[in-house]
């Protein structure tokens, strides 16, 4: 399936909706508090993405049941809201997609509830570092292939390594385009396959566990978590390549 090519207009369409996102996600980070439910905190977010006049774009999405993934501690992406308890010392990662006039935003962050031991500090900085690192260097003419390598070699040489069976993402009119872009690479030759193109707009979202990136989905049949039961970390960004470069448009 080809990989679609935006035009100007429609970049300037999803910078809306992203920016909806960063909105969201920072009225979250500045509010969340020890003491606050999953459930409260996710009603937190479908409360303001109204106040937008935008859409939840998760709340359905393949029967998925939230505007917001609250990942506690383990669970490392798509955790489902209920009845826990965050408390001083947990991290939290938050995943919100919002819709607005038929585009799509998409951005995630893990953050520090009250202060946080050396070890998940250093945790949360490997998927915003990676994250970063790989905006930096994306180009026209590099493969998504050679993005994974990139990617896989940066969490690994920080001493983790990446969540296996979920990717990031190519959006637009759908929350989820071509290509799929994983964090990691298990062919033989990364300099096959698809070539980034000026116009192209993705999600790149680095996965961070700690010593297996074998995923295990809980009861709840959403909230993934490493077989190694320990504590994982998500950063992602929505990027448009314009100019050569990598923008990020989940910004304010």
């Amino acid at each position: 399936m080809a990989i679609p090519i935006k035009r100007p207009l429609d970049i300037d369409k999803l910078r809306v909706s992203n920016s909806f996102v960063a909105k969201t996600l920072n009225h979250l980070k500045t509010y969340i508090r020890a003491g606050m439910t999953l459930k409260e905190i996710n009603d937190m977010g479908e409360d303001y993405i109204s106040s937008l006049d935008a859409r939840a774009a998760f709340k359905g999405l393949y029967g998925f049941p939230s505007g917001v993934c609250t990942s506690l501690n383990s669970v490392i992406i798509h955790g489902t809201p209920n009845d826990i308890i965050v408390k001083e010392g947990d991290i939290l990662g938050l995943d919100i997609g919002i819709e607005k006039d038929g585009w799509y935003g998409d951005a995630a962050i893990t953050i520090p509830i009250g202060e946080i031991s050396k070890e998940d500090e250093r945790l949360i900085a490997c998927s915003y570092d990676a994250l970063f690192y790989a905006i930096d260097i994306i180009k026209p003419g590099m493969r998504f292939k050679e993005l994974s390598v990139e990617l896989e070699n940066f969490i690994l040489q920080s001493g983790y390594v990446p969540l296996r069976g979920f990717c990031g993402h190519g959006i637009g009119r759908k929350p989820h385009e071509e290509p799929e872009i994983p964090n990691y690479f298990d062919g033989k030759n990364p300099k096959q396959g698809p070539k980034i193109k000026n116009g192209m707009v993705f999600c790149i979202e680095p996965m961070i566990c700690q010593k297996s990136g074998t995923a295990v989905i809980l009861d709840d049949k959403w909230s993934v978590v490493s077989e190694d039961g320990l504590r994982g970390s998500h950063y992602e960004h929505t990027v448009a390549v314009i100019d050569g470069k990598a923008e990020i448009l989940s910004v304010e």
